[in-house]
């Protein structure tokens, strides 16, 4: 890690979590780690959203709701507010970075967090959007 305020996507959430998920798990760990050890992770309330639906109910060995609850609680330190100026600045950025919104909103929201990155398999490895880098943690695993 190099410093940088880090947003992290629910696919790097719920892969940390996802035991049968082989050398993404293993990566996604790893990241998690680094980023709890140097204070430096961001998400918000809608990654945590989509971890704990998927980790309950569409990955292969499910967590109970106790455990995926539990981690929501972990990863709340982490959560950025979303308000009606990110949903006004996610609209912007829809139309402006032609992606879809719910991609928009985690760009939105990781502006207010002040990341410099956002680590993703969803968005497009390389892309600056509004200054943030995107990077993919798997492209080429």
């Amino acid at each position: 890690m190099n410093g940088d305020k880090t947003f992290v996507d629910s696919n790097i959430l719920i892969y940390a979590h996802d035991v049968d998920a082989a050398l993404k798990h293993a990566t996604a760990k790893r990241i998690l780690d680094d980023l709890w050890n140097t204070r430096l992770g961001a998400l918000s309330t809608q990654v945590l959203q989509e971890f704990y639906v998927n980790v309950t109910r569409k990955i292969a060995s499910p967590l109970s709701r106790k455990s995926a609850r539990a981690v929501v609680d972990a990863y709340a330190t982490w959560c950025v507010d979303t308000t009606p100026a990110e949903l006004t600045a996610a609209f912007r950025i829809e139309d402006e970075a032609r992606i879809g919104f719910w991609d928009a909103l985690i760009v939105a929201t990781a502006l207010k967090a002040g990341a410099e990155r956002i680590l993703s398999e969803d968005l497009n490895p390389g892309q600056r959007i509004l200054g943030i880098r995107v990077e993919n943690p798997f492209a080429g695993a």
